[in-house]
């Protein structure tokens, strides 16, 4: 449920999500290489917080000099991530540094191990990496590599996840005449996501998906709680997103915030 929300752009219902699961997850004497944790931190750095990503690695007690297992692959890939979001926004050139080395020794781990997802959610890191470094040539080398491996089987959230960097990326090879069948489809997904998100309101900072479910939902006879169980999210998500809708309409009630919306014609539901 937490990824059908972050995919749907409700990373906040995402988290909300995955801290239920934390709490819920009774631990066996099965080998947890894909950690609860780990995946909320992945969200996080998709929210623009990877200083509290990285505080998690630290708390995990991750580092990019660790000896690999496969058992912690998740997390250093996760860790990688978390370090190109930093260089993304500090432009921290010892981050790139890192983030480089660590996921060079991750692809040759995972390849050396014959496991093909790891090896490919190394690649697309490395290709936004380097891609991130101006290095074009060597980001469209390892999405290349990444496309040939996930055609057989189909992967397609694994790119459609990256929104417009991968958009970027895939139509660079597009441009260089170097564009499979599988990499039209996922231009064409990715194309069609981002028609699909609510990008020409006429507002400066316009409302995600979910920021419209609620907004539409604002203007029915249903008070929060009723809202939250209709979207499957909790109360404080619902109000997370009323305050944020609120800010981006410039109003501060929700009668305010339906006339508005009416104005802006963001009522009717999408066809």
């Amino acid at each position: 449920m937490a990824r059908i929300r972050e995919a749907d752009g409700d990373l906040s219902g995402a988290l909300d999500l995955l801290d239920e699961a934390e709490r819920c997850y009774v631990g066996d004497f099965s080998p947890e290489d894909r950690p609860v944790p780990a995946v909320r931190a992945r969200v996080l750095v998709a929210q623009g917080r990877w200083a509290d990503a990285l505080a998690w690695a630290r708390e995990r007690g991750l580092s990019v000099d660790d000896e690999l297992s496969y058992l912690h692959e998740f997390e250093h890939v996760t860790l990688a991530r978390a370090l190109l979001a930093r260089y993304t926004s500090e432009r921290d050139e010892r981050s790139m540094h890192e983030t480089a080395a660590l996921l060079e020794r991750l692809r040759s781990a995972a390849e050396d191990g014959g496991r093909m997802g790891s090896l490919l959610d190394v690649l697309v890191v490395q290709a936004l990496a380097s891609q991130a470094n101006g290095d074009m040539p060597a980001a469209l080398a390892s999405l290349r590599r990444a496309l040939a491996l996930a055609e057989p089987e189909g992967y397609v959230r694994i790119f459609v996840d990256e929104g417009p960097p991968m958009t970027s990326l895939l139509r660079a090879l597009a441009k260089d005449g170097d564009t499979g069948s599988h990499a039209r489809r996922l231009l064409a997904a990715l194309d069609g996501t981002e028609v699909n998100r609510p990008v020409t309101q006429g507002l400066i900072d316009p409302l995600s998906a979910r920021e419209l479910d609620v907004l539409r939902l604002l203007g029915s006879d249903l008070d929060g709680p009723d809202i939250a169980r209709r979207l499957f999210v909790s109360l404080n998500t619902v109000r997370t997103h009323t305050k944020n809708i609120y800010a981006k309409l410039g109003v501060n009630n929700r009668r305010a915030a339906v006339r508005r919306a009416v104005e802006l014609d963001l009522m009717a539901r999408p066809r």
